[in-house]
């Protein structure tokens, strides 16, 4: 189902509310009666769809439009975050099979595949360790295409994002070097064979952003929401977490979706040298009411056939 449209008087009404406010968007929400984050979400929209300008002060605060940037209106409802999935061929793993189950379950607004959906191993920049055995390109393609489709049908009519990963980016980076001439030929995209999916950069919804990686390290999580002074949700590091800032601005969150993929999958088999990894496989749910983003929520895997989410065991 597609987000709910604002009608334009309502936008009209924002913008005038916090012209009368001086720019103070938590006493026009007041005035208005909504939610500050309602009110900022139609601000934009009101800025983008209508030219309607913002008090100066304010206007600083937003983010230019930037190519490849997915803008998604969710005032109530759940979005999906699946990320670094990896996909080889293989028996799906444990936290893809329970992201289809919630794409059923849920009935989300919107689903985003974070980034990494492909590994794309054999186009990787790095040497081959000896002769370990990755499968064909075509054949992570095909894999890649039925964890999608699994997902389609189950998500049935809502808006599908992928947002470019640096392992989904091996793709057209080999081809770009070694055959620079083909650009813009159908099939030297990724996104030429999953037509469902709408490429990004990122993808923004409402005041909270989603995207494949910002800051590194194990403190990544915190130090994005930090420095992008929104709510962040990343993939990258596979370590599922989600963690609170509080300031004189509200709560804001920045979480790490974790890994769709199976961390003891052929994957990350020889390059990880069994040593042990701070990874969890899981994913993320967003809930959104009133257009405010409440504390995200993990999907942990357990074992081969459970995952855990809100205190209970889950078969999938």
């Amino acid at each position: 189902m597609a987000p709910r449209p604002v009608p334009e008087s309502d936008l009209r009404q924002a913008v005038q509310a916090v012209v009368e406010a001086n720019g103070n968007v938590s006493a026009a929400a007041d005035r208005l009666g909504i939610a500050a984050g309602t009110l900022r979400h139609r601000l934009k929209l009101a800025e983008r769809t209508l030219g309607l300008a913002l008090p100066a002060a304010l206007g600083r605060v937003y983010a230019k439009e930037y190519p490849q940037r997915v803008m998604l209106s969710v005032p109530d409802g759940v979005v999906l975050v699946g990320s670094d999935a990896h996909y080889w061929p293989g028996e799906a793993s444990p936290a893809h099979r329970a992201f289809v189950k919630f794409c059923k379950e849920l009935k989300p607004r919107a689903v985003i595949m974070n980034g990494d959906a492909l590994d794309a191993a054999t186009v990787s920049r790095h040497p081959p360790i000896g002769w370990e055995k990755q499968p064909k390109l075509v054949d992570e393609i095909e894999t890649c295409k039925e964890r999608l489709h699994e997902i389609e049908k189950a998500s049935g009519r809502v808006q599908r994002v992928w947002n470019l990963g640096n392992h989904d980016a091996r793709f057209e980076t080999r081809l770009a070097t070694v055959a620079p001439e083909y650009a813009k030929l159908h099939g030297v995209h990724l996104r030429d064979h999953v037509p469902l999916w709408e490429p990004a950069w990122s993808t923004w919804i409402n005041d909270s952003v989603v995207k494949h990686r910002f800051k590194g390290g194990m403190h990544a999580p915190h130090n994005n929401t930090l420095w992008a002074g929104k709510s962040m949700v990343t993939g990258h590091l596979h370590s599922a977490k989600v963690q609170p800032i509080t300031d004189y601005n509200g709560t804001r969150y920045g979480v790490d979706a974790g890994c769709l993929a199976d961390v003891w999958g052929p994957q990350f088999t020889d390059y990880t040298e069994d040593a042990p990894k701070n990874w969890r496989s899981a994913f993320c749910v967003l809930t959104f009411i009133a257009g405010e983003l409440l504390q995200p929520e993990l999907v942990l895997a357990r074992d081969e056939k459970h995952v855990e989410f809100r205190g209970k065991i889950i078969e999938v």
